[in-house]
C-alpha cells in the first residue's frame, strides 16, 4: 500500500538510527558481567514498543534475564499475531577478528556491522517499525502481541515456564518469527522448519596435575590426545555420525522436498568463494543444501586444554575440554540425543582417563505446515514486495522455543526471515544489509493484511 511505503521512505533514517542505538547495548546473555546491560536493553525494547504504538508494554522478570511483552489490541474479534524475537546476543569473541567494535555499529557498503545486527535485533525491530507504520496510517488489520526474550542464545531456559504460566496473556492465532534467513532478495525463500539442538560439554581428566612432557610423555595418557580421538571417532569415512542410535528416530525428507531443495537457487562456487574453502564437506549421499537443512549434524564448537600462551611450554596437560553440539531433525528428541552423546563419551573413553560430560541446553526441531493461512499470507507478502513467490527451504539453525509454543499455546509458527546465510551470525563481523532491513519493514504489514483476509 502506498501509505505504508510513503511512511517508511519518510522515516528510514530514523528507523536505522534507532536500530543502531539498540545495537550499542552489549546484551550478552551468556555472561554475568553483562547482567545490567540486559536490563538496559529490555527497558529500551519496552520503550521502543511504546513509541511504536502498543497499548501496553511490560517487563516480566524471570529466574534469568527479563522478558519484554507488548500488545496492540484493536478488536477481540480479529485474529491475533504473536511476534517472537530476542534481544540477547552471542558473545563477540574473538574480538581481534572484528574489523570494528562489535557494539560500535558501523555502516559500510550498505551493511550494518555489529553483534546482533541480524540475530536478532535487526530482525525483530522490523516488526516494531512495521507496527508503527500501520498504527500511524490507521491500517492495522489484526491484534499484535510481542514476546521479546533475553535468553534465546543460551537455550531459553526460563521462557518455557513463562509461556506455560501466561497462556492467557499470550493467546494468539499464530506465532510470527523473523530469526531466519532467505536465499536473497532476488531469489526469496521461506523456512518451513528449523533444526533442534543438543549441546554438551566434555571434560577429560588424566593425571592429577600437568606433567613434564619429556619425563612422562609416552607413559601417561594425554587428555587432549584422547579427547581428539573420541571426537574423531564420532564420524566414519563417509562423514556419517557413529553415535549408537543417533539416527533411530530421523524422519527422512520426502522425494518431493528433496526435489524442491534441488530446485532452489544455489551456486556452489559462490558458496566456496564466500567461505574461502576449496571443497565442501559432509555426509556422503547428500547435497550441501540437504546437509544444512534436512540432515542432523554433530560439530565441535570449541576445544581447549594444556598450554596455549605465547612461546613454548612442554607439558602433558591434566585436563582437556570440548563443547559439542548436534543439530536435530524431525523426529529426534534433544533429551534422547543428549543422553546418547553423554553415554558415548563417558563409556567409549579408555580406562587411562576419566571422562565427565554434561548438558548445556537443547531444543526440539520444528516444521511448519505449508497449507496454513499464516504460511500462505507470508508467501503472498513476500511476493507483494519482492515480486516472486518464496522457495520453501529448511533452516539449519535452531530456535529452541518453537516446539513449546505449539505445545503450550496450540498454534503454529511461520518464519519470515530477511537475513542471509552470509551475515556472519555468531561470528566476527556480523552484518545485516540495510536494504533487507527496510524490505522486511515493508513486507510485514502485508503479512498482517493477508493473514487477516486468510483467517
Amino acid at each position: 500500500m502506498n501509505a505504508w511505503k510513503q511512511y517508511l521512505d519518510a522515516n528510514k533514517e530514523r528507523f536505522l538510527n534507532e536500530l543502531l542505538d539498540l545495537l550499542r547495548i552489549p546484551s550478552i546473555s551468556a555472561r554475568s558481567e553483562n547482567k545490567n546491560d540486559m536490563i538496559t536493553c529490555a527497558e529500551a525494547v519496552k520503550q521502543k514498543l511504546l513509541d511504536a504504538g502498543v497499548g501496553r508494554a511490560e517487563i516480566f522478570q524471570t529466574a534469568g534475564h527479563p522478558v519484554v511483552y507488548g500488545e496492540k489490541i484493536i478488536d477481540d474479534s480479529k485474529p491475533t499475531v504473536l511476534v517472537y524475537g530476542h534481544y540477547d546476543v552471542q558473545p563477540a569473541d574473538p574480538l581481534e577478528l572484528w574489523n570494528s567494535g562489535p557494539f560500535e555499529p558501523v555502516i559500510k557498503d550498505g551493511r550494518i556491522y555489529a553483534r546482533g545486527a541480524c540475530d536478532d535485533k535487526g530482525q525483530f525491530y522490523m516488526h516494531v517499525k512495521a507496527l508503527e507504520i500501520m498504527t500511524n496510517t490507521n491500517s492495522l488489520p489484526v491484534n499484535i502481541k510481542f514476546l521479546i526474550e533475553g535468553e534465546e542464545e543460551v537455550g531459553s531456559p526460563n521462557l518455557a515456564k513463562f509461556v506455560k504460566e501466561n497462556t492467557k496473556l499470550l493467546k494468539a492465532d499464530v506465532v510470527l518469527i523473523s530469526d531466519t534467513a532467505m536465499i536473497s532478495l532476488e531469489n526469496p525463500s521461506m523456512d518451513i522448519g528449523v533444526r533442534g539442538l543438543s549441546y554438551i560439554e566434555v571434560e577429560v581428566t588424566g593425571p592429577n596435575r600437568d606433567l613434564h612432557s619429556g619425563v612422562y610423555g609416552g607413559a601417561v595418557a594425554n587428555p587432549i590426545t584422547i579427547l581428539s580421538k573420541l571426537i574423531a571417532s564420532c564420524h566414519d569415512e563417509n562423514n556419517h555420525i557413529t553415535i549408537p542410535g543417533f539416527y533411530d528416530d530421523v524422519v527422512e525428507a520426502s522425494k518431493h522436498e528433496r526435489k524442491m531443495l534441488a530446485e532452489a537457487p544455489f551456486d556452489k562456487n559462490e558458496y566456496k568463494a564466500d567461505l574461502g574453502i576449496k571443497k565442501v564437506w559432509g555426509e556422503k549421499g547428500y547435497t550441501t543444501t540437504e546437509r544444512t537443512g534436512i540432515r542432523p549434524t554433530l560439530e565441535v564448537n570449541g576445544i581447549w586444554g594444556g598450554y596455549t600462551g605465547e612461546g613454548a611450554k612442554t607439558v602433558l596437560p591434566a585436563k582437556a575440554f570440548a563443547k559439542i553440539s548436534a543439530r536435530l531433525v524431525p523426529n529426534q528428541s534433544s533429551a534422547d540425543i543428549t543422553k546418547k552423546l553423554i553415554k558415548y563419551f563417558e563409556e567409549t573413553a579408555p580406562a587411562s582417563v576419566a571422562v565427565k560430560a554434561r548438558e548445556h541446553h537443547g531444543g526440539e526441531p520444528y516444521m511448519t505446515p505449508m497449507d496454513s493461512p499464516a504460511y500462505k499470507a507470508a508467501s503472498k507478502a513476500i511476493k507483494a514486495t519482492l515480486g516472486k513467490e518464496p522457495v520453501p527451504v529448511r533452516g539449519g539453525g535452531s530456535i529452541p522455543i518453537c516446539a513449546l509454543f505449539e505445545e503450550a499455546l496450540g498454534i503454529k509458527i511461520v518464519f519470515l526471515g530477511f537475513g542471509l546465510d552470509s551475515d556472519n551470525l555468531h561470528s566476527p563481523n556480523e552484518k545485516f544489509d540495510i536494504v533487507n532491513f527496510y524490505k522486511g519493514i515493508e513486507t510485514i504489514p502485508y503479512f498482517h493484511k493477508f493473514f487477516a483476509e486468510e483467517s
